[in-house]
């Protein structure tokens, strides 16, 4: 559940097994020349990381560093264990300027203070030469930067989704979901009591060599029944930190992200999967079971034509 790519009409890609696509409702550059050095400066690393400040984007942009881990964390933000910033000055004998401005996201801070800005084009090519690929194309930056961002659109779009069915508790969840996946946008609004859903993003974590059990599964099922499973497995993970209201109180859930690549376009447009739902603790897993659980009883019952014959 929570699938997600970085085009509408994706070539077909093999995919981990047993979960619906959810198409976003924004469309990427085309032709955006996102590739491995671009996943790499987006992924954290545990020797030293450089990122964003605490109104920045909620994926860290990452670069190795040699100081000694002591000096490391005494720059760090406690709010995202990033250090303060990226720099906005160009780069030596950079060749085109770029633009610094950065562009506002839809995700609202656990702060309440706004939302989460997105890197500018600039600090993205600084992270990129911090990383050590100084043969970046310094004209396809802004449309990494796009992309980057459509992607982390459209992770919260699924937490959003997540958060609309189960903020109210595990029985409002089941109602919205006993009827499968498709009926759930009208099971909301039959259950609707009158008050947004209104998740905020606390913090995030990038975890790159943390492979969570799910991912691990299906690498194991992918040696034993390649056509079904085989997939390569996520090249990030990132565990994203939530605030949602219960019962007046502000309670934190963790949200765990993992980031597939597909196979690209005839194009040659990059194709991304992201696997996005709540992390396997005893509230998470039971929300996972009602949710997936649910749509697949609904389906294999035949529940529609059930409604059809009644």
């Amino acid at each position: 559940m929570g699938w997600f790519w970085a085009d509408v009409s994706p070539a077909a890609a093999r995919t981990p097994s047993g979960h619906p696509v959810a198409a976003g409702n924004k469309t990427p550059p085309r032709g955006c020349p996102v590739n491995k050095k671009t996943i790499d400066v987006l992924r954290p690393d545990d020797a030293g990381r450089t990122g964003p400040s605490a109104s920045s984007c909620p994926v860290p942009h990452a670069t190795r560093t040699e100081e000694k881990p002591k000096s490391i964390m005494s720059q760090l933000n406690p709010l995202n264990y990033m250090f303060p910033d990226l720099s906005q000055k160009p780069a030596p004998n950079q060749t085109l300027a770029l633009p610094t401005s950065r562009e506002e996201s839809t995700i609202p801070k656990g702060s309440g203070d706004g939302t989460w800005e997105y890197p500018s084009p600039q600090q993205m090519y600084n992270a990129l030469l911090r990383k050590g690929y100084t043969d970046t194309d310094i004209t396809a930056v802004e449309s990494m930067v796009s992309v980057h961002n459509f992607l982390n659109e459209g992770a919260w779009a699924e937490i959003v989704g997540w958060e609309q069915r189960f903020a109210r508790g595990l029985y409002r969840g089941w109602q919205v979901c006993k009827r499968g996946e498709a009926h759930a946008p009208e099971e909301l609004e039959r259950h609707w009591d009158g008050e947004d859903t209104q998740p905020t993003l606390v913090r995030f974590q990038g975890r790159p060599k943390d492979m969570t059990p799910k991912a691990t599964m299906l690498q194991v099922l992918g040696l034993i029944y390649p056509s079904k499973f085989g997939t390569e497995p996520p090249f990030d993970r990132h565990d994203w930190y939530v605030s949602r209201d219960v019962n007046g109180e502000r309670k934190q859930i963790r949200y765990v992200i993992d980031y597939y690549s597909g196979e690209p376009e005839p194009t040659g447009e990059p194709v991304f999967y992201l696997d996005v739902r709540p992390a396997a603790t005893p509230l998470g897993a039971a929300e996972r079971i009602i949710r997936w659980g649910s749509d697949v009883w609904w389906k294999a019952t035949g529940g529609d034509v059930r409604e059809q014959n009644q």
